[in-house]
C-alpha cells in the first residue's frame, strides 16, 4: 500500500497522524522540530528528514502547519518530490487572500491542492469527530472523500471557490473566540460581585442564546435594523456590566462599549442593537 504524507507534527497534527495509524495507514511525517514527530515512531509511523522525503512515493499529502508562511515554505521544499497527480491536502488555518492565490499559484503549476481547515480538537482528530471544511473542485473533492470522511464526523464541501472553507474557519473561529472572551468577562463578573464563578454559569442552563444567530443573525445580514433591542438602551446595559466588573481586567465588553459609543455619536442608537454589523462608510 503507497503511504499517506503528513507534515506538521503538533498537536491537531499528532492527533491526525495516531488516528491514521490507528486504522493502519502506512504514513510518512514531517516536523520542523523533528522530536515532535519521534513519538510517532512507536506506533509505526516513519518518519522523515526533509519534506521532499516525506512526500517522494505518497498517495496523498496532508499538511497541518502554523501559518501561510509555513505552507509555502513546507511546499516550496516538496521540491519535484511531489508525485504527479498527487494532491496536497491544507488543514491549516491560513489567510483567505492568500489561500486563493496559493491554489491558483498550484492550479498552474498542474498542482492538485484542497483546503481542508477543521473545526477539531487534537483529541477529537484522534476519534474522527468535529468538521473538516474543504474547499476546491468538486470533482477532486469526490475522488478524495473516500480518504477524508474517516478523519472526521462531519466532511463538508463548502463549495469550489479555493478561499471559501477559509473564510468559515475564520468566521468560525471568531465566534469561539468571541464567546471564550465573554464568559471570561461573565466569570470576572461575577467574581467582583462576590458571586462564585460557577454561578455565573447557572444561567445558561435555562437561557439559551444560541437563537441570537437564528434570529439576530439573517436580519443583520440582512441590513435590517428594526430595533427590537435598541442600540442607546443595549448600551445601558454594558455600562452596568462594565460598573459591575469593577476593576477587573475585559476582554469583549470594553470594546463593546466603545463600538456602541462610536454608533450612538453616528445618530445610530434607536436602531437594533444588530446594527453592530454595519459597515463604516
Amino acid at each position: 500500500m503507497t503511504h499517506v504524507a503528513l507534515l506538521g507534527t503538533g498537536l491537531l497534527g499528532t492527533g491526525f497522524a495516531q488516528a491514521l495509524l490507528a486504522r493502519g495507514v502506512p504514513l510518512a511525517v514531517w516536523n520542523r522540530s523533528a522530536d515532535k514527530a519521534a513519538p510517532l515512531v512507536a506506533q509505526g509511523a516513519r518518519v522523515a528528514a526533509t519534506p521532499a522525503e516525506a512526500v517522494r512515493g505518497a498517495a496523498r499529502v496532508h499538511l497541518v502547519l502554523t501559518d501561510d508562511d509555513a505552507v509555502d515554505a513546507v511546499i516550496a521544499a516538496m521540491g519535484d518530490a511531489l508525485p504527479e497527480g498527487v494532491c496536497i491536502i491544507d488543514h491549516t488555518t491560513t489567510q483567505p487572500v492568500r489561500t486563493a492565490e496559493r491554489a491558483a499559484r498550484l492550479e498552474r503549476a498542474g498542482v492538485a491542492f484542497l483546503h481542508a481547515p477543521v473545526f477539531m480538537s487534537p483529541g477529537a482528530a484522534r476519534v474522527a469527530k468535529g468538521v473538516m471544511l474543504v474547499a476546491g473542485p468538486k470533482a477532486r473533492f469526490d475522488a478524495l472523500a473516500p480518504e477524508l470522511a474517516p478523519m472526521t464526523g462531519d466532511l463538508w464541501h463548502v463549495g469550489e471557490r479555493a478561499d471559501l472553507a477559509a473564510a468559515y474557519k475564520l468566521f468560525g473561529n471568531a465566534m469561539i473566540l468571541a464567546m471564550c472572551g465573554t464568559i471570561g468577562d461573565i466569570l470576572n463578573m461575577a467574581e467582583s460581585l462576590d458571586l462564585p464563578r460557577s454561578e455565573a454559569l447557572t444561567v445558561f442552563q435555562r437561557f439559551q442564546p444560541a437563537g441570537i444567530l437564528q434570529l439576530r443573525g439573517p436580519k443583520m445580514a440582512a441590513h435590517d435594523y428594526t430595533p427590537s433591542f435598541a442600540l442607546d438602551v443595549a448600551r445601558k446595559d454594558v455600562r452596568l456590566m462594565l460598573e459591575s466588573l469593577g476593576d477587573a481586567p475585559s476582554a469583549v465588553l470594553a470594546g463593546l462599549a466603545a463600538r456602541m459609543d462610536a454608533l450612538i455619536a453616528q445618530g445610530r442608537g434607536a436602531d437594533d442593537v444588530g446594527v453592530l454589523g454595519v459597515r463604516d462608510r
